[in-house]
């Protein structure tokens, strides 16, 4: 599976993570209001269920297109034939969102040439996307209070918060997709979070 997110040079804490106890005649900690850092890098990110493939930095100023996606794939398919050698890179099945890069025609035919078979994903559907609810949520949280003062700092603690996670991270990442797929169905669409 392939999905991308921005990850930011400081990301706030979460509400969660900055609560405190305290006795009800205490007053309330005053808390800033907190904003994203200007500095952020789109971290694309190729997994299966042994663990990560492909992690890819895009800095700010530049857009994934789908010449530049094509390039992700080859080195996505170089990276599953080094990292998997055992098994066939036309077993290959690659759940990615519908964004105008992974549906362009060029794409298309990229996926194709390297026999890479692509599961239907649904628009707007962050809860049936396993990079969306096993891995960015808990990088996010990670992530959370900490300072980077370069690129190279974010690429750096997230390469390593990726290779810290054992196999088991990946496997129920993988594992959960068809159930959750299956409460969709029976939810006739709706959100599979909400329930």
């Amino acid at each position: 599976t392939c999905d991308e997110t921005w990850v930011h040079h400081y990301t706030p804490e979460s509400k969660m993570a900055s609560m405190e106890w305290r006795r009800k005649d205490e007053t309330r900690p005053v808390k800033a209001k907190t904003r994203l850092s200007a500095g952020k890098v789109l971290a694309t990110i190729f997994f299966d269920c042994k663990g990560v493939l492909l992690i890819d930095f895009l800095h700010e100023r530049r857009t994934v297109n789908a010449a530049y996606y094509c390039q992700l794939l080859e080195q996505a398919k170089a990276a599953f034939r080094n990292k998997r050698r055992k098994q066939p890179i036309r077993d290959v099945i690659l759940l990615h969102d519908n964004a105008r890069p992974h549906t362009a025609a060029l794409t298309q035919e990229k996926l194709r040439q390297i026999h890479w078979e692509t599961l239907e994903h649904p628009p707007y559907s962050p809860d049936l996307s396993p990079c969306d609810f096993r891995l960015f949520g808990p990088l996010k949280e990670a992530l959370g209070g900490n300072r980077f003062e370069s690129d190279e700092e974010v690429q750096e603690f997230v390469c390593n918060w990726f290779k810290t996670r054992p196999q088991i991270f990946y496997e129920e990442g993988i594992h959960k997709l068809s159930s959750r797929w299956e409460k969709c169905v029976r939810l006739e669409g709706d959100y599979v979070e909400k329930q």
